[in-house]
């Protein structure tokens, strides 16, 4: 049987119109292309506003970690030192057990991403009682992972042939 004969959505015999392709753009003709471009709503997402960096969001907001802490610094000069940049959410200065001085970092947390970034530039590469801090974010997201490169899959085991 022809496709003629099999055709039920023919618009002359009284049918339904017969649709082709994503979407149903086409209607009834089946050989001009499709000219207008499709328009789809977009949802507004945190990680769309901040593409540009691969900064992640933690649980709680946006923890900064500021390495080369000099071993005796407080907490006091810590948060003062970040203070200025945005309300400080939480601050981490872990300590040595061994010897009780710090470890030389420091975790701080901020609400919000602009805060954490302001904190970044501009405490990183300042001063911290005679040492140079960095900054940076504690959590970042993983680059983007495509599909393996490489030889491909193996037909068989790569151990040699059985001679007979």
């Amino acid at each position: 049987m022809s496709d003629d004969g099999m055709n039920i959505d023919d618009v002359e015999a009284g049918g339904a119109i017969r649709r082709r392709g994503r979407g149903f753009q086409n209607t009834g003709s089946n050989d001009a292309p499709t000219t207008a471009d499709a328009t789809y709503d977009r949802v507004e997402t945190a990680q769309a506003k901040d593409a540009d960096t691969r900064a992640a969001r933690s649980v709680e907001g946006w923890i900064v970690l500021v390495t080369n802490v000099h071993e005796e610094a407080t907490e006091e000069e810590v948060q003062d030192k970040f203070a200025e940049f945005g309300e400080i959410k939480n601050l981490h200065l872990n300590l040595d057990r061994r010897t009780g001085y710090v470890k030389g970092y420091a975790l701080v947390e901020y609400e919000t991403m602009a805060e954490a970034q302001a904190a970044i530039d501009g405490a990183s590469g300042t001063q911290l009682l005679e040492q140079v801090i960095q900054c940076d974010y504690a959590f970042v997201r993983p680059p983007p992972s495509g599909p393996k490169k490489g030889r491909g899959p193996r037909g068989r085991s790569a151990s040699p042939s059985r001679r007979r």
